[in-house]
């Protein structure tokens, strides 16, 4: 017999870890969160830099913008600004408060101070090790497997503090996610207490509807969110695609508004709430049907994202858009059948999308996955379905989550190092 209380205990806990808020694209902002630790473990500004990372790190931070820089990318952007400004007790908004003057201190910082960069091997997909030296003063700070779990701290060749880097080996937290599936997560979403995580989905609509606002008056990227309202038909369907690629379009080109993440990462923060938001204004849907929605996208994008690690090869978005075809399905009144078909639907037409990155096209990939996780769900209203044996689908919804899983940590290996190949032009 389930033990009822632990699943919505663990559910609960997973929901306040996950959807915390981040300004700027995670992944240049760990880099400065690392980076800014290693410089408090030093004591003073460091005047030698090495930054080790993995592939994925070099694949998403190299385009886009890190916030307060006035438009500067790339890894020694991201690790200057955490030297000269980052806060480091502010984690994923470690570069929310960077005055005038720090503006100024850092872009001196990147002109006169060396920051070597090295590709670190068999490593985790999100690995970092920033050492920084001043003088015969040294420090390293290693963040891996998650955005902000830090490893290892070094000073002086001394270790200050260790653990394991694979976030797997949190028993604690490996129990708290090994809860989840697809008929509990429907059930914790009718009857939990609201009260008890009202909070962090309040703030996760304000947070990400302001981006969104911010990216359709400013001129961010791509424009794709402003593309789709002006070129597709109206309706609450190209609205619902158009905000989250607007949330999009302004944090991977420069906006300096925090949004709540999901999965340790803006984007699909943006794409699980936007789209199901959306729907709950047309419907007028009061606030307790919109959060016992929101519970649905976020914690099924949490249940399809876990099983494939925080980066790979396979594009995030696509486990967001999916899941947000499942808020959708349940403001709609979608029972646990409906939701589990709209996630194998949805899965089965848009895993094959790649994540080549951080950047512009992210808000279009976001708008495709949407569109997936949509036509997921009026399938299964029209009578029609994808079976097991078609394609990564198998019987039963958490038995394709298990594939889809396993597509994205183990069978794309080789496809994330040729597209890093093809994006730093290694032979």
């Amino acid at each position: 017999m389930k033990d009822k209380t632990k699943i919505f205990e663990a559910y609960e806990r997973i929901l306040r870890q996950e959807l915390v808020p981040a300004m700027g694209c995670t992944e240049p902002v760990a880099l400065a969160y690392c980076a800014a630790k290693a410089r408090s473990v030093l004591g003073m500004v460091p005047d030698r830099v090495l930054a080790e990372v993995s592939g994925n790190i070099i694949k998403n931070v190299k385009s886009v913008i890190v916030p307060n820089t006035d438009g500067a990318k790339g890894i020694e952007a991201a690790v200057a600004m955490g030297i000269v400004a980052g806060r480091e007790d502010r984690k994923l908004e470690v570069l929310s408060e960077v005055s005038g003057e720090q503006k100024t201190a850092f872009r001196e910082y990147l002109r006169e101070t060396p920051v070597k960069i090295s590709q670190l091997k068999a490593c985790l997909p999100l690995d970092m090790r920033i050492s920084v030296w001043n003088g015969s003063s040294s420090a390293a700070v290693r963040i891996a497997g998650e955005h902000t779990n830090i490893v290892e701290i070094r000073k002086n060749e001394e270790i200050l503090f260790e653990k394991a880097a694979d976030p797997e080996a949190d028993e604690t937290a490996e129990s708290c996610y090994g809860y989840l599936n697809v008929e509990d997560i429907c059930l914790f979403a009718a009857e939990t207490e609201l009260s008890r995580i009202n909070e962090v989905l309040e703030r996760q609509i304000r947070y990400n509807q302001d981006v969104a606002w911010e990216g359709l008056k400013g001129n961010y990227g791509a424009n794709i969110g402003n593309v789709l309202l002006v070129s597709c038909e109206g309706g609450v369907r190209n609205r619902a695609k158009a905000m989250a690629a607007a949330g999009s379009d302004a944090r991977m080109n420069g906006c300096e508004l925090p949004v709540v993440i999901n999965s340790g990462s803006g984007n699909q923060g943006l794409t699980v709430s936007l789209p199901v938001i959306e729907y709950a204004l047309e419907m007028e849907a009061d606030d307790e049907k919109l959060c016992r929605a929101l519970i649905i996208s976020n914690l099924i994008a949490i249940h399809l994202k876990r099983g494939i690690g925080a980066l790979s090869a396979y594009c995030g978005a696509v486990s967001a858009g999916v899941a947000a075809g499942a808020g959708i399905a349940w403001l709609k009144g979608g029972d646990y059948d409906t939701i589990a078909h709209t996630v194998v639907n949805g899965l089965a037409i848009a895993s094959g999308m790649i994540c080549d990155g951080a950047k512009a096209s992210c808000a279009a990939k976001i708008a495709i996955a949407v569109e997936a996780g949509l036509l997921g769900y009026d399938m299964y209203q029209n009578g029609q379905q994808f079976y097991g044996g078609d394609g990564v689908v198998a019987k039963g919804v958490e038995n394709t989550i298990h594939n889809i899983a396993s597509l994205g940590k183990n069978g794309m290996r080789e496809t994330d190092q040729e597209i890093l190949n093809i994006m730093t032009c290694v032979d």
